[in-house]
């Protein structure tokens, strides 16, 4: 009995083997035509390309014929112009999950395949592209190829995933593991509330070891990728702006940050910058305003920026507008957010314990958190 079971065994094996092997004769076996028309876009079309994130491209072609008549399988292929796609730049796999006959592929996504064929940043440069078919085996390259004209962003292909600022202009000297981290604060935009002296070089990295990117910007406010460094003309605190989805830069010089007390419309005191985008005041005297409802709190604060001619202008920070209570205990209570210039908007309201106090009191616009501020009760008037 137990012969015949070991012999039932090996028979079931086996056939099972034999089933395997023809199955896989069979995919072996399946064939798909190359796509012989391509639809859209149309041959030599141009295309300037956007940075907006939902811009893009459609591609539609004509189905290829199976050899089982089931489903086949396409991916979108690019490659320099006039390249024969041997060993192409870039594939796209089509609309549900390469069953469809199109894709959209974004201009983002473009952008870096046009940077593979070579084509420099704003320059115009060609692209060929054809589609692949198959059944997941034997894959076919199109018969037909298209060109397809681009002008490339002004930024860069490929964006940093973070963004450092270096040299002995900067906060941090010219050792790179001192490097100032700058804050990402959209897709592509890094900025950084920093000191720069006046006379020394300065430049920006994609890291604060071994041989990062580095970058820099010129005269004209245009970011770009190499080592050549910077310098600004005054020594001071300065808001740095780098989108690199664009590739500009704006630089604005922060000569003032001012606490306004709104009971009284009036800045009581002006906090110092101590780097690392931080500004402090020490043992300030707060005193909350009588009014026949009690006493009021309310405040905010205000930055005086400069042009390269001297010209002042001023930029607000407060609270949401929806925030109308004294401290939480939450730290999130104290995050700083663009503020009006009218006196009662968008105020903060300080802890009832702050009343006749001495206080510490900072603004933080660092890359580490979210831009916020503190204020602490260090003594009594």
């Amino acid at each position: 009995m137990k012969t015949l079971y070991i012999k039932m065994v090996l028979l079931v094996c086996t056939i099972l083997s034999l089933a395997s092997c023809a199955k896989d004769d069979s995919l072996s076996n399946l064939n798909v035509n190359a796509v012989q028309t391509l639809y859209e876009p149309i041959n030599n079309k141009s295309v300037v390309l956007q940075t907006s994130a939902t811009a893009s491209v459609y591609f539609e072609w004509e189905p290829a014929l199976s050899e089982d008549g089931a489903l086949t399988l396409y991916q979108v292929a690019f490659d320099k112009e006039g390249g024969d796609f041997s060993n192409p730049l870039y594939v796209a796999t089509a609309d549900n999950n390469g069953a469809n006959t199109h894709v959209s592929i974004t201009h983002k996504q473009l952008n870096k395949i046009a940077a593979l064929a070579g084509i420099a940043s704003s320059a115009t440069g060609k692209l060929s592209w054809t589609v692949i078919s198959s059944k997941g085996v034997n894959p076919k390259v199109g018969a037909a190829s298209n060109t397809l004209e681009v002008t490339r962003l002004a930024g860069f292909a490929e964006v940093p995933s973070s963004v450092y600022i270096t040299g002995e202009g900067s906060e941090g000297g010219s050792d790179l593991t001192n490097a100032s981290e700058m804050k990402s604060i959209s897709d592509g935009v890094f900025e950084i509330y920093t000191k720069l002296t006046a006379g020394k070089t300065y430049y920006f990295t994609d890291a604060n070891v071994g041989t990062p990117r580095t970058f820099y910007t010129d005269s004209k406010g245009t970011l770009l990728e190499g080592a050549t460094p910077c310098t600004v003309a005054t020594t001071g605190v300065y808001r740095i702006d780098l989108d690199f989805s664009i590739g500009a830069s704006t630089m604005t010089q922060i000569s003032k940050c001012e606490f306004f007390f709104c009971p009284l419309n009036q800045f009581q005191f002006a906090l110092d910058y101590v780097g690392n985008g931080v500004w402090t005041a020490k043992s300030e005297p707060i005193t909350f305003k009588q009014e026949s409802w009690g006493r009021d709190q309310r405040y905010k604060f205000r930055m005086t920026t400069v042009d390269s001619s001297g010209n002042p202008s001023y930029e607000w920070w407060g609270a949401p507008a929806s925030l109308d209570s004294p401290p939480t205990g939450v730290d999130s209570y104290y995050n700083l957010v663009p503020a009006d210039n009218s006196q009662w908007n968008d105020k903060f309201k300080l802890a009832s314990e702050m009343d006749g106090a001495l206080v510490d009191m900072s603004v933080i616009m660092s890359a580490s958190g979210p831009y916020t501020h503190s204020v602490k009760k260090v003594g009594v008037q």
